[in-house]
Formats: C-alpha cells, sequence, structure tokens
C-alpha cells in the first residue's frame, strides 16, 4: 500500500460533499412538520382547559366539528395569557388514538398561544 496524500481543498470539498448529502437525505426521508396555523378563539373554560378555535385555517384540522369549531385540550406554555374570545391563536394539534371500542375518536390536543 502507499501513501496517497490528498490536498486540503479537496478533503474540504469532499466533507462538504459528505454533509450536503446528508442533509438531503434527512429532508427528503425525514418525518414531516405539523404546520402552524391561526385561528380566532371562540371561547376558553380555564376550569379544564378546554380552547374552542374557528377560522379559515381551522376548517382543515382533524377534530373539526360540523359548525366548523374545532374544540380540545390546551397544553398551554408557562408563560402564556389567557385567550380570550376573539384572540388570534397561533397553534398544532395532534388527536390522540383511543381504543377501537371507545365511545369517542381521541382527545384533540392544542398547543399554541395568542398572537400579538
Amino acid at each position: 500500500m502507499a501513501n496517497v496524500n490528498l490536498p486540503m481543498p479537496v478533503v474540504v470539498a469532499g466533507g462538504a460533499l459528505a454533509l450536503l448529502g446528508g442533509y438531503l437525505i434527512g429532508v427528503v426521508a425525514g418525518p414531516d412538520t405539523p404546520d402552524r396555523a391561526t385561528g380566532v378563539v371562540e371561547s376558553y373554560d380555564s376550569t379544564n382547559a378546554v380552547l374552542c378555535l374557528g377560522g379559515d385555517a381551522v376548517s382543515d384540522q382533524d377534530g373539526v366539528n360540523d359548525e366548523g369549531v374545532l374544540c380540545g385540550t390546551w397544553q398551554r406554555p408557562q408563560n402564556a395569557d389567557t385567550p380570550v374570545e376573539g384572540d388570534r391563536f397561533r397553534f398544532v394539534t395532534m388527536k390522540t388514538a383511543t381504543s377501537p371500542d371507545a365511545e369517542s375518536g381521541g382527545t384533540v390536543l392544542i398547543y399554541g398561544d395568542v398572537v400579538d
């Protein structure tokens, strides 16, 4: 075996190509991230943290009722302002699964905060 010395620019270019290839594979094959939507607060019950949202962006969410309102349990950050009716609210949702013999189809969890 002979020693092979590569010039430094060739080594740097090879490393950059390896990093770029790893990034592209991660973007193409990686998980989808949830899209943040902005809705309008219809109501909020602070006793059990049930938040109801309306608006155009809400109609595409899983768990919307017949009136186009999404109600679910708000998972609030520590420093979050309490939402009042009419506030704009940026959020993502997740619908939890239940057993097949359960009465309801799961619980909607709402993660987000009031937008200034």
